[in-house]
């Protein structure tokens, strides 16, 4: 298999942070011409925002967390040239629960549901280091 295709998922994940960082821009924009802001709070204190601009902002910030070991997980398959289908497909599993996972964060934020969505991608990360480790092994 073709090692490059990881990076799909991987690109894939930037965009959706980056679609974070532009719906965050526009929620903001919305509350500051609505009114609904207090500049000199927000300047000082990211809560102080309306809900709808913290459920974003919290999301960008989970954009960090388990993300950050999917990266290093396909960058090491990349590199040692260790792409095959189980990996490929973990990836596009973690990557698709994470979109899911934002959509539920920054609407309906019904926690039972983005929980399942969040479970499902940490467990696609640990399967992927599982496939990494041995993969790793198997260069020795």
């Amino acid at each position: 298999m073709q090692a490059s295709l990881i990076l799909w998922p991987v690109l894939a994940q930037v965009f959706l942070t980056l679609l974070m960082f532009l719906l965050l821009a526009a929620r903001k924009a919305k509350a500051v011409k609505a009114g609904l802001v207090d500049r000199q709070k927000v300047a000082l204190n990211n809560k102080a925002w309306p809900d709808n601009v913290v459920q974003v902002s919290n999301n960008i910030t989970n954009q960090f967390e388990v993300p950050v070991l999917f990266y290093v997980l396909a960058l090491l398959l990349f590199s040692i040239d260790a792409v095959g289908v189980i990996a490929l497909a973990l990836s596009w599993v973690f990557v698709i629960s994470r979109y899911i996972h934002g959509y539920i964060h920054t609407h309906s934020n019904y926690v039972p549901m983005r929980l399942r969505a969040y479970l499902i991608g940490s467990l696609a990360v640990m399967a992927l280091f599982a496939t990494a480790v041995i993969a790793l092994l198997q260069t020795l």
